[in-house]
């Protein structure tokens, strides 16, 4: 690993940063690639390098690499992490992760700049509510039916990287990612702190996990290794009740008196499509949407990560209990709780 050139695209996000700090503790010489405008905020460290790279724009971006290997070549391997989750349109997803990661890639490959490793940053979205009666863990040989158009786009970009012969692609598709700097599950511990625990709908849920430092050892055991033509699950290898989340922020956040409410599902879907449709009229992005909604009713999260142990020799090290006391502990001292 040590001087091994990588990028992070999206390094600004709360996956990029925590990826660009793993690639500089295992001694990698990394390239936080982000947007002229991208807060730099946890990419302080002086031995970050920086790359300009504008997603939005094709013409610029393709202008940007040009330079980027004129002066300092190219890279090692690709650590692709840019994308988008939340979005105003249905349309922008397609945009945001479908049509920017095809053209990068197209231009890498125009460019001579294809590395030797490209690790897509994927989800396990793309797969959808299966195995809902059985609760089976979905597996690779699973055929894919995404339900959000989050999911859709990021399967598009999947089958377009999955479709180029001899690319060096390894995927990952992790669970529900949690840990420091992450804004949607904060929005949990944020209401929990305010007396109020809201659950969806009342039949089982299964639901999955992954640190994001466990995240960050994955990929960086695929980079360690050079691992290509792979599609990994990633998660911390547990199943957890509806409420075992809910239940590790109040007893970290003191236990405090709390109001616990299940909202049933038609009602969940309800005040999401109001949400999302006023977020839509006022051009505001929505943290309650149709396509949040869906993922809130998805019933079955299980998934199976021994490929990924057997294969790379993954083993999590935060399980939920010790991933939530970090991350409440951060949360706490940044002042957001």
């Amino acid at each position: 690993m040590e001087g091994k050139k990588i990028l992070v695209t999206g390094a600004s996000g709360f996956i990029g940063s925590f990826l660009v700090e793993g690639g500089l503790e295992r001694g990698m010489q990394v390239w936080a690639g982000v947007r002229r405008s991208s807060s730099r905020k946890y990419l302080q460290d002086g031995r970050i390098r920086f790359a300009e790279l504008d997603f939005t724009d094709s013409d610029r971006l393709e202008a940007q690499l040009r330079r980027h290997k004129e002066e300092h070549g190219g890279w090692d391997c690709i650590v692709h992490c840019a994308g988008v989750t939340k979005c105003l349109d249905k349309a922008d997803f397609e945009i945001g992760n479908y049509w920017a990661t095809r053209h990068f890639i197209e231009v890498l490959s125009r460019l001579g700049m294809v590395p030797r490793q490209f690790v897509y940053l994927s989800s396990l979205s793309v797969f959808g509510a299966i195995h809902e009666a059985d609760y089976a863990p979905i597996r690779e040989e699973d055929t894919p039916c995404p339900n959000t158009a989050y999911g859709v786009s990021k399967l598009h970009a999947e089958e377009y990287i999955r479709s180029l012969q001899g690319f060096p692609y390894v995927i990952f598709r992790p669970t529900g990612v949690y840990g420091p700097r992450e804004k949607d599950y904060y929005l949990m511990a944020q209401s929990i702190a305010r007396h109020v625990d809201i659950a969806a709908g009342f039949r089982r849920q299964d639901l999955t996990f992954v640190y994001v430092k466990d995240l960050v050892q994955a990929v960086c055991l695929a980079v360690e290794r050079e691992v290509t033509g792979r599609a990994y699950f990633v998660s911390d290898g547990q199943v957890y009740s509806s409420r075992t989340f809910s239940d590790l922020i109040w007893n970290e956040l003191g236990k405090p008196w709390l109001v616990r409410f299940t909202c049933p599902l038609w009602l969940l879907k309800t005040i999401s499509y109001v949400a999302g449709n006023g977020a839509k009229l006022a051009r505001k992005t929505s943290t309650l949407n149709p396509d949040k909604y869906r993922i809130m009713k998805q019933r079955n999260w299980r998934c199976d990560i021994s490929p990924l142990e057997r294969e790379l020799g993954y083993r999590p090290r935060y399980l939920l209990e010790e991933g939530v006391k970090e991350t409440i502990e951060w949360y706490k001292k940044e002042g957001w709780l």
